[in-house]
């Protein structure tokens, strides 16, 4: 616990300066932990909120219906394929799998076709929130909230000072605070956190307007930062935009989406479309441009048929505070982790229970100024997803709570259906070698023991599958399709993608590669999903966001095993026949080259050396907005990088640091609280230690930590010469 919260000051006077303040009062809000075996109480809101759109369920009987249908079809026509050779578990196994797994391509199609319709209309904005014309006024108050967690601070407090010049540049800087919510665990980066925050106030003059506080325990990770931030701070803030350590969002945005708030009150979210900047990788870069290019079309889609039921994406949207005080306390799941504990995706969680408090939750995709950054490799995506795999399985837990609308307990299902896919590809896969198999080394029966003049043949149907799979990939590859349609119809973003021959270009390019990623993708998933159900957790750990390559030998000992998994497999094919392992080839050659593959994708050079070509640009980066403009300057005006200085060091050093760190610390240990154990180690350790250099040497990382947030510890180390 921190200081404010124990009831100390947070007030000092550090040399040559005024009244220091770290944060501004407190204004209490409170927010009870939710039943999920419960109703909730909506205080009188009615089932449909007044924002849903009209003939929302024709949307959807539209896009679901449609998606049934072609799944029907689908099946009709695999059984055809499969139904010559008889019935046999193989094939019972096969279909069940391809009508799951078509229905989810299907689903997307369907999604798609509304999008597409929808961006030609130049719809998606909704809630009488403009593009563009004269900025709303707006008369309430608006918190920022950035957490961060062992991040870069320069590059954390770059992105910040974008957006407060972002916003001091809409003439309604009044309207808004910046917090800065660390859960920082590692001493050092924690200290310069606060040197850059406060040479950030500096640079600013925001004394009054950008705060900083960090938790010693971070309990609950994020979901739990922003909660504990609520509870404190909530009551002085209607309204509060999260964000994420690499988040962007445009002063403009930001004030639309605001006053959009003002208007609606019974919305309680509004989620905006994140798009992928900054990226120099080549995987970094195909990211980017899907996302630039594809996103659209897939949140105009969802945005469509969602209406009021939307979801949320954990940053770059804007929350109505009292709607997640009062419906949005995540409680812990029975059982042990990985499925036990407390909730790693809140976001769909928090989404779904305000929508289950009477409360709208919209998006609005067509507004641009919300940015993100993506991680620059397969391995950092791989690092991230397995978290967010641990995080969206636990959901199985909270689909079945009462009182949920239907389209939110559909938002989990398919977050949950994002990840298990991946080992239904892989044993549809093996299924259909083992079948193979079968028709190849099984002695043909063509009449069998009774009379027939018609013969039974033991075999898939090679044409009809051909069909099928045509069929099947015209569904899965005609959302790209229709992106670069739309694409074409928008003159700015054509000529920012490079024109539309080199749309065109980049499209196909990054539908091979990623073709050939996919695999891979499908192995890494398949292994996430497997080590959850053998009850693994993920942890949490820091997303890499730099370009650094990753060393050419941690890539060989991370997909060695993925090269050998695809020569068996093709092994098995070419064992079978030739026409098998031909027609498995896209398969086989992305598990085959798994390791030039990532090491490609990940190096920038690469990345750079397709920008250079003019493939896979994006309008960001050929004609950057003002937001990615300042964020870059700022970035640009940080100092070299080095590595991390020590955080005693640094303290020691600077007496208006040193004064403002104890500005921000807990009060002392009170009889009753609970012991610090790596506190009582640390002290011991400086108490015995004769000399300062040595003392900070022996202390460990916790240990170091617990020392920097205790009064007595600073003055010990101080003490030592």
């Amino acid at each position: 616990m921190d200081a404010v919260e124990h009831g100390a000051p947070d007030t000092v006077r550090p040399p040559g300066a005024g009244v220091f303040r770290a944060l501004p009062d407190e204004s209490p809000m409170s927010m009870e932990v939710q039943s999920l075996s419960a109703m909730p109480d909506t205080h009188g809101r009615g089932r449909v909120p007044a924002t849903e759109p009209p003939m929302i369920a024709l949307r959807r009987l539209a896009v679901i219906g449609s998606a049934c249908l072609l799944t029907a079809y689908g099946a009709y026509e695999m059984n055809r394929v499969l139904n010559s050779m008889g019935v046999s578990i193989l094939g019972v196994v096969l279909l069940v799998l391809f009508v799951l797994l078509f229905q989810w391509i299907a689903l997307a199609f369907t999604s798609a076709v509304g999008g597409f319709v929808s961006l030609l209309r130049q719809g998606g904005l909704g809630l009488g929130v403009s593009r563009d014309g004269t900025l709303p006024a707006l008369s309430t108050r608006t918190a920022l909230l950035m957490p961060t967690y062992n991040e870069s601070p320069g590059r954390v407090m770059a992105g910040v000072r974008a957006m407060y010049d972002s916003l001091a540049a809409t003439g309604q800087l009044d309207a808004f605070d910046v917090f800065i919510l660390s859960d920082t665990t590692n001493p050092d980066i924690w200290v310069e956190e606060e040197a850059a925050f406060l040479a950030l106030r500096d640079a600013t003059g925001g004394h009054d307007r950008i705060f900083y506080r960090r938790r010693p325990v971070n309990t609950e990770r994020k979901a739990g930062n922003i909660a504990e931030w609520v509870r404190r701070f909530g009551g002085a803030y209607p309204q509060m935009v999260t964000l994420d350590a690499d988040s962007l969002m445009a002063g403009e945005a930001v004030v639309r989406i605001a006053a959009a708030m003002e208007r609606h009150p019974g919305v309680a979210l509004i989620q905006t479309l994140p798009e992928i900047v900054n990226g120099t990788t080549l995987f970094a870069r195909m990211q980017q441009f899907a996302g630039r290019v594809y996103g659209p079309l897939i949140a105009h889609g969802i945005a469509w048929w969602h209406g009021a039921e939307g979801n949320y994406w954990g940053h770059n949207a804007i929350i109505r505070t009292r709607a997640f005080a009062e419906q949005a306390g995540l409680p812990h799941l029975p059982g042990r982790k990985p499925f036990g504990g407390h909730i790693l995706s809140h976001d769909f969680v928090e989404a779904a229970l305000m929508r289950r408090g009477g409360w709208a939750i919209h998006m609005v995709p067509g507004l641009a100024g919300s940015y993100e950054e993506s991680p620059p490799s397969l391995t950092d995506i791989a690092i991230r997803d397995r978290r967010w795999c641990q995080g969206n399985l636990q959901h199985a837990k909270v689909v079945p709570t009462r009182g949920l609308h239907w389209v939110s307990r559909m938002h989990m299902l398919m977050g949950i259906g994002s990840y298990v896919t991946s080992p239904m590809w892989l044993v549809f896969l093996l299924a259909g070698i083992l079948i193979s198999l079968q028709s190849r080394f099984e002695k043909p029966e063509y009449f069998g023991d009774t009379k027939s003049l018609y013969p039974h043949w033991p075999h898939v149907d090679p044409e009809q599958a051909k069909y099928v799979f045509i069929g099947t990939m015209a569904i899965l590859l005609a959302p790209k399709l229709m992106a670069y349609v739309a694409l074409l119809f928008d003159r700015a973003a054509r000529q920012g993608c490079g024109g539309a021959a080199r749309a065109a270009a980049s499209i196909l390019v990054e539908t091979l590669i990623g073709g050939l990623i996919a695999p891979v993708a499908m192995l890494i998933q398949t292994s996430g999903v497997l080590s959850i159900l053998m009850g693994q957790d993920s942890g949490w750990n820091a997303q890499r966001r730099d370009d650094g390559g990753v060393p050419f030998g941690s890539i060989v000992r991370s997909y060695w095993r993925y090269t050998l998994f695809g020569l068996v497999l093709g092994g098995c094919a070419w064992s079978v026949s030739i026409p098998l392992f031909l027609w498995m080839t896209p398969v086989l050659l992305g598990l085959a080259f798994a390791i030039p593959l990532a090491a490609l994708t990940g190096s920038r050079d690469v990345g750079q050396a397709f920008r250079r070509a003019g493939l896979l640009l994006i309008p960001e980066e050929t004609s950057p907005p003002d937001i990615l403009r300042r964020a870059a300057a700022a970035v640009a005006a940080l100092p070299p990088v080095a590595p991390v200085g020590d955080a005693a060091h640094m303290l020691l050093a600077d007496p208006a640091l040193m004064a403002a760190h104890r500005a921000m610390l807990p009060p002392p240990r009170r009889r009753g609280d609970p012991i610090n154990p790596d506190l009582l180690v640390g002290l011991v350790k400086l108490e015995e230690g004769t000399a300062r250099e040595a003392a900070i040497q022996s202390l460990s990382r916790s240990e170091k930590a617990a020392i920097l947030a205790s009064r007595d510890g600073l003055d010990r180390l101080r003490a030592l010469t």
